[in-house]
């Protein structure tokens, strides 16, 4: 069983504590696990016997199981996900691996994919460079096994009992082309964290489909939210090991943090790097960490998704994720005792699918927010334009506004022609702002305010989706919420406009004292 979580935190080494060879989380076998029921034994002793190089303890564990096999002799596993920590071998295994299946297995068609072509074909060439420097590789290589022309690199190894017949190993970059025309036995996908979409990943992996015994083998660290194609794996996967209920023949071998483990817990260290205290020094590792603590931001959930393998929710996420924790409350102010200081704003998502009204005041020194409404699903839009003139005569705030080059424009146009008809809108004593300012103000003084702990919100939980869910959209030295490739994340741009425009308000006037 996957071991448990580690109950104290380490903070320096002793010498003692070893990385994990097994890994936290793991696909059981189906049976006992022998030579006879996985190629892994003959993998283990090709690594040490033909290229002279011996598997490490972690990686002889994960061969074995990597190489469980069906009692037909089909690969029991036909998608394998492997996460584990940055440096711990990983890349060098994935590569011995390719020429076990090109010279031992036999199969026919090998493609890498890698994060770009270049670095994909790094990888290929090293595998040909320890094909053709290995005495007993080279051997089996006619003069023209490597073809390096541009576009048509492939290596090829003939049959030992039949040169007729031969196996290929190609390489592609991460795109809607990967594997496309080709027919393939295995797949190998380094790096799937940065798949963000399902392009690489159909053009890959059905080039598989007529193939009786195919597998693919996909490698990474962990990711963030937009690590799609990595979560459409693992999350099945865990549900398999945790209840046997899904796809037997899709393997997650997983070293990693347990959730919310401390980055200096040495233990929790040795779950995610199996190589800790063998070729990774601890030391180093602990130096980061406490780097990493200090810093926070970008540094941190870095050190957390390359190091310990945990799960965050972006990898550079606009806001600070343990900052904005820190300015919740569970007992916040009602902002209707303090009307003569709210500020209000409105935001559509991209897609205009979802809509969000936000409030914000300054109160003893600390700007409180609250979500006044939203509005969900595709026409909501609509809703908004309809609801909003009645939320604010009830509300009555002194300002309320928008931003003019965002979605919301077309909303603000529409309530802009009923300016002046009746006294509907605005609303009297109602000044409406279009937010012309640079929008990177905007939503870098939220993470400002975030960060000093000047910001208080209910953990609201749209709000804590959409905060987490806003990344950064670099414009030189600034940045704005980015609205592409991520969920909806109208309600962290109305909170920054709420909160931008209520720190813009006059204090309020005193009441008049009559004598």
């Amino acid at each position: 069983m996957p071991p448990s979580a580690p109950t104290h935190s380490t903070s320096s080494w002793t010498g003692e504590l070893l990385g994990s060879v097994t890994p936290r989380l793991w696909t059981p076998p189906l049976r006992e696990l022998t030579p006879a029921t996985s190629w892994g034994f003959d993998f283990n002793d090709f690594c040490r016997d033909v290229l002279g190089q011996p598997n490490d303890p972690w990686q002889e564990w994960l061969s074995i199981h990597v190489g469980e096999l069906l009692e037909d002799g089909r690969p029991r596993f036909r998608k394998v996900l492997i996460l584990i920590a940055r440096q711990q071998g990983k890349t060098t295994w994935a590569r011995k691996l390719t020429l076990f299946w090109l010279f031992v297995l036999e199969v026919g068609m090998v493609l890498a994919t890698s994060t770009d072509r270049q670095y994909a074909k790094i990888s290929w060439q090293a595998v040909c460079d320890m094909a053709e420097g290995n005495e007993f590789l080279a051997e089996r290589l006619q003069p023209d096994a490597v073809r390096k022309t541009i576009g048509e690199e492939q290596l090829t190894v003939p049959h030992r009992d039949d040169p007729q017949l031969s196996s290929a190993y190609k390489f592609a970059a991460s795109n809607k082309r990967a594997g496309r025309s080709l027919t393939l036995n295995r797949l190998m996908l380094d790096e799937l964290r940065e798949h963000s979409d399902f392009a690489t990943w159909n053009a890959a992996y059905n080039a598989m489909n007529a193939v009786y015994d195919a597998q693919v083998v996909a490698i990474s660290n962990q990711g963030d939210v937009t690590a799609i194609v990595l979560d459409s794996l693992r999350l099945p996967a865990i549900k398999y090991i945790e209840t046997g209920a899904g796809d037997p023949r899709l393997g997650l071998f997983e070293w990693s943090a347990p959730p919310g483990s401390d980055p200096e817990d040495l233990q929790a260290l040795a779950m995610a790097c199996p190589d800790l205290g063998r070729r990774t020094d601890p030391d180093m590792l602990l130096a980061a960490a406490r780097s990493a603590k200090a810093n926070g931001g970008e540094e941190l959930t870095g050190f957390k998704t390359e190091v310990m393998c945990m799960r965050v929710a972006l990898l550079d996420p606009a806001i600070d994720p343990d900052h904005w924790e820190a300015c919740g409350t569970d007992t916040p102010l009602s902002l209707a005792e303090y009307r003569d200081r709210v500020a209000l704003c409105f935001d559509v998502s991209l897609d205009a699918s979802h809509a969000t009204l936000a409030a914000a005041a300054l109160i003893e020194g600390k700007l409180h927010v609250e979500i006044i409404e939203q509005w969900d699903g595709f026409g909501c839009t609509q809703q908004l334009r309809r609801e909003l003139p009645a939320l604010v005569r009830k509300i009555r705030p002194r300002t309320v506004g928008w931003f003019p080059n965002g979605p919301a424009a077309a909303i603000a146009a529409d309530l802009a022609t009923k300016r002046g008809r009746g006294d509907w809108w605005p609303p009297a004593r109602v000044t409406v702002d279009e937010l012309t300012v640079e929008t990177s103000s905007v939503c870098m003084g939220l993470a400002d305010l975030v960060v000093a702990g000047e910001i208080v919100h209910p953990n609201d939980p749209m709000l804590e989706q959409h905060i987490g869910s806003a990344q950064k959209l670099n414009h030189g030295d600034r940045w704005v919420f980015t609205r592409k490739a991520t969920g909806p994340i109208d309600g962290a741009y109305a909170t920054a406009g709420a909160v931008h425009l209520a720190r813009l308000l006059p204090p309020p006037l005193s009441p008049v004292t009559v004598l």
